[in-house]
């Protein structure tokens, strides 16, 4: 008992795989250098073989979002002059 509670081994995180959290950050930059149309080969490559179809879309939609406002942002700055 004594051993189990001092074993440093049985309670060691799996830092191999990125959280999800983290992988949906990975996403959201993919897509947006895809928005850019700056990506590289490699990296593209890179990203199909770690992202996840969910992550991109949700990343996707919310580039539009953002996208969008930015542009509404610009034309009501623009109109209000």
């Amino acid at each position: 008992m004594l051993g189990e509670r001092l074993n440093p081994l049985k309670y060691r995180v799996d830092m191999s795989k990125d959280s999800e959290v983290i992988r949906f950050f990975k996403s959201m930059k993919a897509v947006f250098w895809g928005f850019l149309g700056v990506r590289k080969g490699s990296g593209q490559e890179e990203d199909m073989a770690s992202l996840t179809f969910v992550h991109v879309i949700i990343a996707g939609v919310v580039g539009v979002v953002i996208f969008m406002s930015v542009l509404l942002l610009i034309v009501k700055a623009v109109l209000a002059k």
